[in-house]
C-alpha cells in the first residue's frame, strides 16, 4: 500500500514541464490527483482550467475539487529581464503574478478546509535564485524570495493545526524550454524534474511531519 493511497492531491501548473512530472509521480504513488493549469492538457487525472492569478478562479477551482490533503504549488514562470532600473511594471508584475499570486490565491482557497480537518501538506516551488539576487533577474529573484517567506509564514501559522508547509529550491531545471534557451550549456549538470518531484513527494509524506518552513535546495550538479 502506497503512502499516498486515497490522498487527494492538487498540483497547480500541472500542464507544465515540472508540474506534469510531479502530478505523474503522485498518480504513480496511488494518490487521487487533480491538476490545475491555465491551459487544458490530456492527463489520466482530473484537470481544471483556471487562471490562478485571479482569487475567485482559485476559490472556484478549490470548490470544484473538494477536500485537499496535499497542495503542490508548482505553477510559476521565469523570464530574464533588463536591469532592475529598466524593468517595466508589466515585467515585474508578471513574475509576481506567476510565482507568488498563484501560490497566495491557492493557499487562501485550500487552507480553511485543511484547518477544519486538522491535517494537510503544502509544498511550494521556490528557486535557488531566491537566495541571492542576480543581474537581469531582479524581478524573478524577488518573486521567488517571497515564495520562501510565504512558506515560512504559512508554516508558522499552520503547524499547530497539523499542517506542514515547506518548499524546494531548484537550480536550473532540465526542460525542453531551458535547453532551447541555453543550447551551449552542460545539460548533464541540471536537475531533472523527476528528482524535484521525488523531494516534493517526500515533503508531502508523513516522513516530513516534523518539518515546517524548510527550503530544500535541489540542485543536481549545478
Amino acid at each position: 500500500m502506497s503512502a499516498f493511497d486515497g490522498k487527494r492531491v492538487v498540483v497547480t501548473g500541472a500542464a507544465g514541464a515540472l508540474g506534469s512530472v510531479v502530478a505523474q509521480a503522485f498518480h504513480d504513488a496511488g494518490a487521487n490527483v487533480a491538476g490545475i493549469d491555465v491551459v487544458a492538457a490530456a492527463a489520466p487525472w482530473r484537470t481544471v482550467v483556471a487562471d490562478l492569478t485571479q482569487p475567485e478562479a482559485a476559490r472556484d477551482a478549490a470548490r470544484q475539487l473538494g477536500a485537499i490533503d496535499v497542495l503542490a504549488n508548482i505553477a510559476g514562470g521565469f523570464a530574464m529581464g533588463p536591469s532592475v532600473a529598466d524593468t517595466s511594471d508589466e515585467a515585474w508584475n508578471e513574475m509576481f503574478d506567476l510565482n507568488v499570486r498563484t501560490l497566495f490565491n491557492m493557499a487562501r482557497a485550500a487552507v480553511p478546509g485543511m484547518k477544519e480537518r486538522g491535517t494537510g501538506k503544502i509544498v511550494n516551488i521556490g528557486a535557488r535564485a531566491a537566495l541571492r539576487g542576480a543581474g537581469a533577474m531582479g524581478a524573478y529573484c524577488a518573486a521567488k524570495s517571497v515564495v520562501v517567506r510565504l512558506t515560512e509564514a504559512l508554516a508558522d501559522e499552520l503547524k499547530a493545526f497539523g499542517i506542514n508547509v515547506n518548499c524546494v529550491l531548484p537550480s536550473i531545471i532540465d526542460t525542453p524550454r531551458n535547453r532551447a534557451d541555453m543550447p551551449k550549456a552542460d545539460f548533464s549538470k541540471w536537475v531533472v524534474p523527476a528528482d524535484i518531484a521525488a523531494v516534493v513527494l517526500f515533503l508531502a509524506s508523513d516522513g516530513a511531519r516534523a518539518m515546517h518552513g524548510a527550503a530544500l535546495p535541489v540542485e543536481g550538479l549545478s
